[in-house]
């Protein structure tokens, strides 16, 4: 199923790896509400929100913790 442009979001990042660009767009879903999770060099970049601001400024996630794949 392919996601439509109005279900997508702006976010920020902040810290985390310098790989991962600061702004992007992701999908909607109920996870995105306090936290995230971004896959990254055989692991999972996690980040948690800090700031959702009023209208069309995105918000904004903070580097938490980085888990491993397990294999």
């Amino acid at each position: 199923m392919n996601k439509s442009d109005d279900q997508l979001i702006d976010i920020v990042l902040e810290g985390g790896p310098a790989e991962l660009p600061t702004r992007m767009r992701v999908p909607v879903d109920d996870n995105t509400r306090e936290r995230i999770k971004l896959p990254h060099w055989g692991g999972h970049e996690h980040f948690e929100l800090v700031a959702e601001p009023e209208g069309t400024e995105p918000r904004v996630y903070r580097w938490s913790m980085r888990t491993r794949i397990a294999e």
